[in-house]
């Protein structure tokens, strides 16, 4: 390893599982100092209640290693969970760098069969739980910035192609990642100011999440030594994204998956005219035919073909 992360901070949310452990595994091989959060919940997010094992075990895996972790069991889709989520970091290693949020489980649904407390949930704990340790974190790097210490902080918020472009059976999922990205866009440009890039990632990997919906496309590997569907291989970009190596990158969107990486493109204005004046509905529905079919079609929604 090449020291990226060397005498940087960084909180990763979610990490006693999947993607969250790779890439808390994989700052603390470059150097970095790690908290590990992580709930220690089910996949639905029940369970008998706070369960330090699985962050624990990521902490003895770092430390084993060579490494310095601390384990953090709380909630951060409460406000003092994640007020506690960035004390902990402070208190056990006197700053913050970078925060990864990644917290999250599932509650998939038909749009019919879709209930209250399913949709409040799975916001809750994929939009708050992104909400709220990313305002604790910026208050205090803001304090940093007005004292004088401007930081060279990085948040990695975690979407998904679900919240890109949609995905059957997942509307409460897909309505709160496609919020992730409305939030990483007003962040990013909020929090500039005060030394803070903020960037959003729509990763695909092997995990507790998807390995149910993508079982047949996950199950291989796509070639020879290299196992496409490891969530591993998702971490290298979300590590260089919370490194100072990512200077002046801030307010996009990334898709990784494998070797693969991709900057998306989100909306911009197409076809459009404008009359000057007030239209009827049978003018604005002609003048949108002809629009519609100057632009290009949108993506399909996963699970609609």
């Amino acid at each position: 390893m090449t020291g990226l992360c060397t005498g940087r901070v960084v909180v990763v949310t979610g990490a006693g599982r999947g993607l969250g452990r790779a890439h808390a595994l994989a700052f603390a091989a470059e150097g970095a100092r790690v908290v590990v959060n992580d709930l220690g919940v089910g996949l639905d997010g029940t369970g008998a209640g706070p369960d330090a094992g699985p962050a624990q075990d990521v902490v003895d895996e770092i430390t084993a290693a060579g490494g310095q972790a601390v384990a953090h069991g709380g909630d951060i889709a409460t406000t003092e969970g994640a007020a506690s989520l960035i004390a902990t970091a402070l208190d056990a290693f006197g700053r913050l760098d970078t925060l990864v949020n990644n917290a999250g489980f599932l509650r998939d649904r038909m749009l019919v069969n879709l209930g209250e407390d399913d949709w409040d949930a799975v916001m809750r704990v994929h939009l708050k739980g992104h909400f709220l340790p990313l305002r604790h974190a910026a208050a205090h790097w803001r304090a940093e910035a007005k004292a004088g210490r401007v930081p060279r902080a990085r948040v990695v918020n975690t979407s998904s192609g679900a919240g890109l472009l949609g995905s059957v059976g997942q509307g409460n999922y897909a309505a709160a990642k496609a919020g992730v990205v409305g939030l990483t866009l007003v962040a990013a440009a909020e929090m500039g100011r005060y030394g803070v890039q903020v960037n959003a990632l729509a990763p695909a990997a092997r995990t507790r999440m998807t390995e149910s919906a993508f079982a047949e496309t996950m199950a291989a590997p796509s070639g020879p030594g290299f196992d496409a569907m490891a969530p591993e291989n998702v971490s290298p970009l979300v590590v260089w994204l919370g490194s100072d190596a990512s200077v002046g990158v801030t307010g996009r969107v990334f898709e990784a998956e494998g070797g693969r990486i991709t900057v998306m493109e989100g909306w911009r204005p197409g076809p459009t005219a404008d009359s000057g004046a007030r239209r009827t509905p049978a003018d604005a529905g002609e003048t949108t035919l002809k629009l519609l079919a100057a632009s290009q079609p949108p993506e399909p929604v996963y699970g609609s073909r």
